[in-house]
């Protein structure tokens, strides 16, 4: 059966158009329960037990929890642990996530795709007994909670139809809000609260430390520290008409008490001081900010001020320190800087932060200060029972929520990296402070992969030209196996008209084109990572090693494929000419720096390799002699070749890399430092030899 969906949405120019979907409904989904002895199920579309053991002392009996949007959204940390098993995921709630939250769902697929954690994907959207239509008036977010409650119901009545020898399993719904419980309890439905559900389960220690902590009502008045942030209809008015600006947040380094705001309008950075100026603002949001009046502009402290190192309470006392710094307003010197106040949150860019725990002093407490490695970022309280332990190691926390009564943001810890000092959880740290992708490959782009065994096939060769003939050789840094570059030179026959020698010269790069296919899981993992990262000890590979050091890499007699660009130089390293084309390649040796300039200072060596490297070294110096001539910024050469070919053969996807001129406010604190530098008496010096870098 089906039945139609009505949308209304309002066009650029403003007018409201009704847009009328088919939406078909089905009664032949399965439930994925192994309970049920009426879906038609295979064997393989089981999903949840048959029996499903309860770990929650609340619900000895066995059980299927549903979840509702925001457990998923706030809670993905205790979802990730193996804990909860038997979790029916929501059609409406996947797409609300998915909507919400792009990271989240992602991190929800991976947990529904991992078969041991028996998360199963229920299309309720589309089945008859479970879809609803939206209310005239009604909420979108309280249509979905209407659909969940549904569903539970639905569940909950389906299980019990089933003639089983032995207790079927029921249905636990969890959600956090109150009015969503209070009608699910109306309609028959068991539920509860994340943290009630968590609080009682046996045998995960330290399963409660990674429970998100709820967020008092921006309105709550109670022991307010802060002002209150502005809703978003007040911002998006005030924006629009003027009276308040957006922009980003950047906290001080030097002083916790400090930050600016980079707003359009505004040459300078608008200065925001104290508490009450920063108002629970965390580097990098996206803010609202109302600029005070010009006699109350100030200039930016010039002390370093840090955050005290025990818990002072919910109190701001430091606001009269910082004002002590604070000069008077006077503008002679140009360095008064306009003024505001944060007025509202417009989009939070909160992560998962590094850093240490600073233990409670109170015995037995269990509400502890974290501070981050990142001085911008501000100490968190978090609730932890495992102070003792998580006291000597790096650690990673989430911030939740930042309620106006309390002096630091609240989160949760997520887990430990390894020991302070200890080398692999210091390197976990730059990895994670600097947001490189780092985790093991997934399962889907491993699928990617050719075998192990990989031969390059007779009709690809046919389709390339053969350069295997050719010597061809890479020089890299030793050590190295992910070889991507190799290179040849060759005298030709003939000369120039002016008499000139001539060479071929070729450059080949491996070809990982043809193993990471477009739009395949490979191809986005990749695009994500961007490049390959380099630490001290260890690499993090862009593509899988069996890509980067085998099949992609160009070892020494091996073949591989390749993507060659070769060109015929004079003598004088003057381009005659350039072809572009897909290769098969046999490297005859991978050479280090050092093997690659021995060759060619030994005279007495006089194979194809020697005298290829001699031609490449005395082309390069020529080359290199020609851009010094032109000046640094004249950079001509022929590796733009490539560049030239992509635009001419590809104007539509050809990118031009620009560094565009560095803001005057750049220069600020260099500019000020260099007045401080008195100026040496001037001096008899020789003539000045011409600079290498030309006059530029």
């Amino acid at each position: 059966m089906w039945t139609t969906k009505t949308f209304l949405t309002k066009t650029k120019r403003g007018n409201i158009l009704k847009i009328v979907r088919e939406h078909y409904l089905r009664d032949d989904l399965l439930c994925g329960s192994s309970a049920c002895n009426s879906c038609p199920h295979k064997d393989d579309e089981y999903v949840l037990d048959l029996k499903p053991v309860s770990i929650c002392a609340l619900f000895e009996y066995p059980h299927y929890i549903i979840l509702d949007t925001n457990v998923v959204l706030h809670q993905i940390d205790v979802l990730e642990e193996d804990a909860l098993t038997n979790v029916i995921i929501l059609q409406t709630v996947l797409e609300e996530v998915k909507h919400q939250n792009t990271s989240i769902y992602q991190r929800l697929l991976e947990i529904v795709n991992s078969k041991k954690r028996k998360f199963y994907c229920f299309v309720n959207e589309h089945h008859k007994d479970t879809y609803v239509e939206r209310k005239p008036g009604e909420k979108q977010s309280d249509r979905n909670d209407r659909a969940i409650r549904l569903a539970a119901s639905w569940y909950a009545a389906h299980l019990s139809s089933n003639k089983l020898e032995h207790q079927f399993p029921q249905i636990v719904l969890i959600t956090d809000d109150q009015n969503n419980r209070q009608l699910a309890q109306e309609d028959g439905i068991v539920c509860c609260t994340v943290q009630d559900y968590i609080e009682n389960v046996n045998g995960f220690a330290g399963l409660v430390d990674k429970l998100s902590k709820n967020v008092m009502p921006e309105s709550c008045s109670k022991d307010a520290l802060y002002p209150a942030h502005l809703t978003p209809a007040q911002i998006h008015t005030g924006v629009k008409n003027g009276q308040y600006h957006s922009g980003t947040f950047h906290a001080s380094r030097d002083n916790f008490l400090e930050g600016t705001a980079s707003v359009h309008g505004f040459e300078k950075a608008i200065l925001l001081q104290g508490h009450i100026g920063i108002n629970r603002a965390v580097d990098g949001d996206q803010v609202a900010v109302e600029i005070l009046p010009e006699a109350e502009w100030r200039r930016p402290s010039d002390i370093v001020l840090e955050d005290k190192a025990d818990d002072p309470g919910d109190k701001l006392d430091e606001e009269a320190e910082l004002l002590k710094t604070v000069k008077p307003v006077d503008n002679k010197d140009g360095e008064i800087t306009p003024t505001g106040k944060v007025v509202g949150i417009i989009k939070r860019k909160w992560r998962q932060y590094c850093g240490i725990l600073m233990p409670s002093k109170i015995p037995g407490a269990t509400r502890h200060l974290f501070t981050p490695a990142e001085k911008r970022i501000p100490r968190v309280r978090i609730e932890t029972r495992q102070s003792e332990i998580l006291a000597s190691q790096k650690i990673l926390v989430a911030l939740d929520s930042w309620p106006r009564n309390s002096r630091y943001p609240l989160g949760h810890f997520v887990r430990a990296l390894g020991q302070i000092g200890d080398k692999s959880a210091e390197n976990e740290v730059i990895l994670l402070e600097h947001d490189v992708p780092h985790a093991r490959f997934s399962e889907a782009v491993l699928a990617c992969l050719p075998p192990n065994d990989w031969t390059i096939p007779d009709e690809e060769i046919k389709k390339r030209v053969d350069l295997r003939s050719l010597c061809i050789c890479s020089v890299d840094p030793p050590g190295c196996t992910d070889i991507d570059d190799a290179l040849h030179a060759r005298p030709l026959e003939g000369t120039t008209d002016d008499g000139l020698e001539t060479f071929e010269v070729g450059v080949h790069i491996a070809d990982v084109t043809y193993f990471v296919r477009p739009d395949t899981a490979l191809d986005k993992e990749a695009a994500c990572r961007s490049t390959t990262v380099y630490l001290v000890d260890r690499r993090i590979d862009m593509v899988p090693d069996l890509l980067s050091s085998n099949l992609c890499s160009l070892r020494g007699n091996e073949e591989r494929l390749a993507f060659s660009c070769v060109w015929e130089i004079d003598e004088n390293a003057n381009v005659l000419s350039k072809k572009f084309h897909k290769s098969v390649i046999k490297s005859a040796a991978a050479m280090t720096y050092e093997e690659a300039q021995i060759t060619i200072d030994t005279k007495s060596r006089r194979d194809e390799i020697a005298q290829s490297l001699r031609i490449l070294n005395k082309l390069a110096k020529k080359l290199k002699r020609k851009r010094m001539d032109n000046g640094a910024l004249s950079l001509s050469s022929p590796e733009i070749s490539v560049a030239e070919k992509l635009a001419e053969e590809f104007p539509q996807c050809a990118l031009l890399r620009r560094h565009p001129a560095p803001p005057p406010a750049n220069f600020t604190t260099f500019l000020k430092a260099a007045k401080q530098q008195v100026a040496p008496s001037p001096s008899p010096s020789p003539s000045p030899s011409p600079s290498p870098w030309g006059n530029g």
